[in-house]
């Protein structure tokens, strides 16, 4: 594909373009992007465009610069993936870490809403991992995560599953995510939610649905997380 920008405007076309070579593995994370001014030369722009998409990009955090070092593709180390998608905190605000456990990985086809929420046909093949997260060493969360297999191969194979899957996906299938779309709903908690989180049946629960979505836009996972609120809430900054 030509890397020149045609006709569209021309920093959506130079954020694309820049996108793609990372979505495509052409820079990888961790590897540091040519100069401003060889990005520029290459695609024949000026400076300045090339600078406001970079800084758009760091901004998303898709690049990290580092001062006197360079540009880098974001790598989604465990930290990093953690305290950017996960938002359970104490009240006030005081981010949490999870800890998981009971982590359960099994190959079966899709159900109608899996399909629907990751672009699926009917009963294609999903990976389906089922956990318990801990906060200071106590039952708090209850998920189960659907994945694609045509895009995960042989996931079932690799052993033990990190804490923070999002860094997995990228070193392991090349599969960076950049963004993710989140519903929360009330509901009170079932007999499965007793067994695992120790909350009574019919105790209010916090239900978190999400689509992970990849560089391109397209959604690798989706994921369904039961949240015990009694010591804990959902916290995000507005900005």
């Amino acid at each position: 594909m030509n890397d020149t920008p045609g006709f569209r405007p021309l920093y959506r076309q130079v954020y694309d373009i820049l996108v793609r070579k990372i979505a495509e593995g052409v820079w990888k994370p961790g590897e540091m992007l040519p100069s401003e001014q060889a990005i520029a030369r290459e695609m024949g722009v000026s400076h300045g465009t090339v600078r406001k998409v970079l800084d758009a990009l760091t901004a998303e955090n898709l690049l990290l610069r580092r001062q006197g070092k360079g540009t880098f593709v974001a790598e989604h180390d465990q930290a990093r993936a953690l305290f950017r998608f996960f938002h359970i905190a104490r009240p006030g605000g005081e981010r949490l870490v999870p800890e998981s456990i009971k982590v359960k990985i099994k190959a079966r086809p899709s159900r109608a809403i899996e399909s629907e929420r990751l672009g699926l046909r009917a009963k294609d093949a999903v990976f389906e991992i089922t956990r318990l997260r801990l906060i200071d060493g106590k039952p708090a969360i209850r998920e189960t995560i659907i994945l694609p297999q045509r895009l995960f191969p042989r996931l079932d194979r690799i052993g033990d599953l990190p804490n923070t899957l999002y860094s997995l996906y990228q070193s392991q299938f090349g599969i960076t995510v950049a963004a993710a779309r989140e519903e929360l709903r009330a509901a009170a908690a079932t007999k499965e939610d007793e067994s695992s989180l120790g909350l009574k049946v019919g105790k209010p629960i916090l239900v978190i649905g999400r689509v992970a979505l990849s560089l391109t836009g397209q959604p690798v996972e989706w994921r369904e997380s039961r949240v015990r609120t009694d010591h804990m809430v959902y916290a995000v900054t507005l900005q």
